[in-house]
This record gives structure tokens, C-alpha cells and sequence, in this order.
């Protein structure tokens, strides 16, 4: 059943690839809306965050947000065949990339790309895999033609080295030695392993240490990127920030804690555009009551 899902869902963004972006993110916008009435439980799972993180926000506000997120997660999601199937043209022409020249800045050292789990994330790092090799980390799929398909669509720009979660750090610090840009997501609940309870908008959450400990072991710059989805079909924008000074110091926690507060004002500038269905505060402190049963 999951393959035969995965054959048709593919054959529908096939498609769906042919159309305009405009009208595929009209056909996106109405598909999240009635993602939104019909997922309940992902749609729990939103607005429990949404509570945690705005508790100052209305009831109402918080709900526009989950619906809006909906939409947007919908529209990139019947936009995931222009990576795999629209000519390089094409995908070139929808996205933008603003302050590429802080890249000039590494001088030669290795470069992790700080990225997040905002709804342009695939689109983001495509990008990146213009600008030369790089390389990157996947999640295995259920299922198997669509973990091809992932990894097929990643590599379609000078072939970036791509490792699973599974493989551990090693891997990647081997790549990042070798001056081989990183692209890394480091902001999801993986669980207690490796993690520390650091605030997420004033929530400890479980926040692993992997930017800090890659960036000290390869002696690796810390670029910022966030890939924002524009309206209107519009396509995204890349931004790329400056280099974080002094990081990593000589406190993980308050490096970690650093990343967080860098996401937490990221998300206040377009909070429809994170993954809010994601269960982020799923692993608790020693005794701390769950948040999503």
C-alpha cells in the first residue's frame, strides 16, 4: 500500500509540475485549508506549539497561524515536482539568494549552512548545491521509490555528497575537513540523545549539540540561511546572514541556546512558515508532564 500510494502521489506531482507556479500555489492554498479541518491530529500538534510559543496570542491569532501554515506546507508540497522534473532554468528563475558574499568571509575554512525546518527547506538547500559540491543529511522514507526520489532530486546540481542520519557525525566531519560545505538542520526534537533542555521561546526543549560540535572539531564557519517562500507564487528567497563571531565558545549550552534564540526571531518574522506540525517539545525533562497526548 505505501508503494502504490507512492507511485500515484508521484504521478500527481508529475504532473502538477507542468502548471504555472502561481496557479500551483492557488491549488496549494485550498488543499491546506482542508488539510487543516481534516488532519486533526497533526492539527493538534500545531496549535499545542503554537500555545507554548505565543501563549500571548489569542486563541483566534494562533489558529490564523496554524491555518496558514497549513497552506503554505501545502503549496510547497505540490511544488516538490519542479525539483525533481522542471528544467534548471526553471528552478533557477524561482529562487533568489540575498547576501551570498558573506560566503567571502570563511576564507578557506570549512562552512556549515545553518539551516531550519522552515517550509522552503528543500528549495534552500537545491540552491545551495548550485554553488559547487557541498553535501547534506536525508531521513529514510518509508518508502523506497520515494527515498530514490529524494535523493535523486538532491543531486540533480554537482552531485552533493549525501549521508543519512544513521551514519553518525563521522561522515560528515570527514566531508567538512575536506572543505566540503555543509548543509545542516539541526532544529528538531531527535530526542534525548546528544541533546540538551535549552529554551525555545521560553520552553526547555531537547536541542541537539551538533552545530557547536561540528563547527569546534572541523574548525568550521557558521553561516545562517533562511529560505522564505514568497506569496503569490511569487517563488522563495535564500538569505544568507553573516558568520556568527566568537562560535562556538567555550559553553555548549550557550551555544545551543544561541541557535535557538537565532530560529525563535527567524519564526517571529514569518511564523506561518515553520514547522509547527512537528512534534517539538516531545521529550521532556525527567518528570515533566507531555505535552501532546
Amino acid at each position: 500500500m505505501t508503494e502504490l500510494f507512492a507511485r500515484v502521489a508521484l504521478g500527481l506531482l508529475w504532473l502538477l509540475h507542468f502548471l504555472p507556479l502561481p496557479l500551483l500555489s492557488r491549488l496549494g492554498s485550498g488543499l491546506g485549508s482542508l488539510l487543516f479541518v481534516v488532519g486533526r491530529s497533526r492539527r493538534r500538534v500545531a496549535l499545542t506549539n503554537l500555545a507554548l510559543c505565543f501563549p500571548d496570542l489569542s486563541n483566534v491569532e494562533r489558529k490564523r497561524i496554524g491555518r496558514d501554515h497549513f497552506r503554505a506546507f501545502a503549496r510547497v508540497m505540490l511544488q516538490q515536482g519542479l525539483l525533481w522534473w522542471g528544467s534548471n532554468e526553471r528552478f533557477l528563475s524561482l529562487v533568489k539568494m540575498e547576501g551570498i558574499e558573506h560566503w567571502a568571509t570563511a576564507k578557506g575554512r570549512p562552512v556549515i549552512w545553518f539551516a531550519q525546518h522552515f517550509v522552503g527547506l528543500e528549495w534552500g538547500g537545491l540552491q545551495i548545491s548550485t554553488l559547487g559540491v557541498s553535501a547534506g543529511l536525508y531521513s529514510h522514507q518509508k518508502s523506497a521509490l520515494l527515498d530514490r526520489m529524494l535523493l535523486k532530486g538532491r543531486n540533480r546540481f554537482n552531485n552533493p555528497k549525501m549521508f543519512s542520519r544513521q551514519e553518525g557525525i563521522r561522515a560528515v566531519l570527514k566531508v567538512l575537513k575536506q572543505s566540503v560545505p555543509f548543509y545542516y538542520l539541526p532544529d528538531l526534537d531527535y530526542g534525548p540523545r546528544d541533546a540538551l533542555f535549552v529554551p525555545f521561546f521560553g520552553v526547555p526543549a531537547a536541542t541537539i549539540t551538533g552545530l557547536a560540535r561540528l563547527s569546534k572539531l572541523a574548525n568550521a564557519v557558521v553561516l545562517p540561511m533562511v529560505t522564505r517562500q514568497l506569496p503569490n507564487g511569487e517563488g522563495y528567497v535564500v538569505k544568507i546572514f553573516p558568520a556568527w563571531e566568537n562560535y562556538p565558545s567555550d559553553d555548549i549550552v550557550a551555544d545551543t541556546a544561541r541557535m535557538n534564540a537565532f530560529i525563535e526571531d527567524r519564526v517571529r518574522e514569518m511564523p506561518e512558515q515553520y514547522l509547527w506540525s512537528h512534534k517539538r517539545f516531545k521529550t521532556r525533562p525527567p518528570g515533566e508532564a507531555r505535552f501532546y497526548d
